[in-house]
C-alpha cells in the first residue's frame, strides 16, 4: 500500500510468480536430443535405403496390398462389433443358457492365438472335405474357406469376442436406474436400449473400440502366413525377388501410422459427438 498526499491510499497489486519447472524444461531437452540423435542416425545411415523408400512408397502392388489390409479391417471389424453387440446382450440376459453359450464364445476366442484360428481354418478340408445342410447341399470345402475368406472370419471370430467384452463393459456403465426409468415410461426394451443406454454407453465403448480396429488393421499382417495377398505379404513378396527388406519393410510401417493416425482424428471426433453436454464438450 502506498500513502498519497491527499490522503488516500492505492493498493499496488502483488506479482505472482509461477513456480520454474526445472524437471520439465530438462526432460524436453533430454527427449528433443533424444529425437535429434534418432533422425540425424536414420538419415545418415545409408543402409535405410531412402531413395528405395520413395521409391516404393506409392508401388501399385503395395498399394493394392494396402487396399486389402484396409478392406479386411474393415469387413471384419463390422462384423466383430455386430456379432459382438449380440454376444454383450446375451451375457446381459436372465438365460443362463445364453448366458453360458456367449461366456463359452468368449472364452474360447479368447483364449485361442490368432495364428493358430488362422491355420485351423485354413487346413480345414483336412477334417471337413464337404461342407454339407443334411442332403439339401454340398459343396467343397475349399470353394467356400478360401484364403480370403479364412481371413474374414477367423479375424471376426477373434476380434468379436473382444468386441463383446467391450458392448458388455459400456452397457455395465449405464446405472440401473437409467433402464428403470425407461420401463417407468413404457419403453420397450429395444426401444430403451436404442434411445437411453447405448446413447450413454458408448462414451465408454468408443475408446476401446476404436482402439480395438487400429489392432485388428495390425493384426491383418498376421493372414500374410496363410498367403493373404495383405500390405505385409506384398512387401514380402517384393523383398523375397529384391532384397531389399529395410526399406519395404519402413513403407510397410509408414502405411500403417497413416491409418492409424486417420482412426485417431475419426476417434476424437467420434467421442466429441457423444461427449457433446458433457463438463462444456
Amino acid at each position: 500500500m502506498v500513502s498519497l498526499d491527499s490522503g488516500t491510499e492505492t493498493r499496488i497489486p502483488a506479482r505472482i510468480l509461477g513456480r520454474r519447472k526445472y524437471g520439465t524444461w530438462i526432460a524436453g531437452a533430454v527427449a528433443a536430443a533424444l529425437v535429434a540423435l534418432v533422425l540425424t542416425s536414420a538419415f545418415t545411415n545409408e543402409n535405410f535405403s531412402w531413395p528405395a523408400f520413395g521409391h516404393y512408397l506409392f508401388s501399385p502392388s503395395l498399394l493394392l496390398g494396402l487396399g486389402h489390409t484396409v478392406e479386411l479391417a474393415v469387413i471384419s471389424m463390422a462384423l466383430s462389433i455386430v456379432l459382438g453387440v449380440v454376444l454383450a446382450m446375451m451375457r446381459q440376459s436372465a438365460n443362463k443358457v445364453l448366458t453360458t453359450a456367449a461366456g463359452a464364445y468368449v472364452w474360447v476366442f479368447r483364449a485361442t492365438p490368432l495364428l493358430v484360428l488362422l491355420l485351423l481354418l485354413y487346413n480345414l478340408a483336412a477334417l471337413y472335405p464337404e461342407l454339407s445342410l443334411g442332403t439339401l447341399v454340398s459343396v467343397d470345402t475349399n470353394t467356400v474357406i478360401t484364403v480370403a475368406g479364412a481371413a474374414i472370419i477367423g479375424l471376426t471370430l477373434h476380434e468379436s469376442a473382444y468386441c463383446a467384452e467391450i458392448f458388455r463393459a459400456g452397457l455395465i456403465s449405464v446405472g440401473r436406474g437409467q433402464r428403470e426409468a425407461a420401463e417407468a415410461l413404457g419403453m420397450p426394451g429395444m426401444l430403451a436400449l436404442r434411445r437411453i443406454v447405448l446413447p450413454q454407453a458408448m462414451r465408454a465403448i468408443v475408446p476401446p473400440l476404436t482402439n480395438q480396429f487400429v489392432n485388428v488393421v495390425k493384426t491383418t499382417s498376421i493372414v500374410s502366413v496363410i498367403a493373404m495377398p495383405e500390405l505385409l505379404y506384398s512387401a514380402q513378396i517384393i523383398y523375397a525377388r529384391t532384397y531389399e527388406t529395410i526399406p519395404l519393410l519402413l513403407v510397410v510401417t509408414f502405411w500403417y501410422l497413416v491409418i492409424t493416425a486417420l482412426l485417431t482424428v475419426a476417434q476424437r471426433r467420434v467421442e466429441r459427438h457423444f461427449n457433446r453436454g458433457e463438463a462444456g464438450l
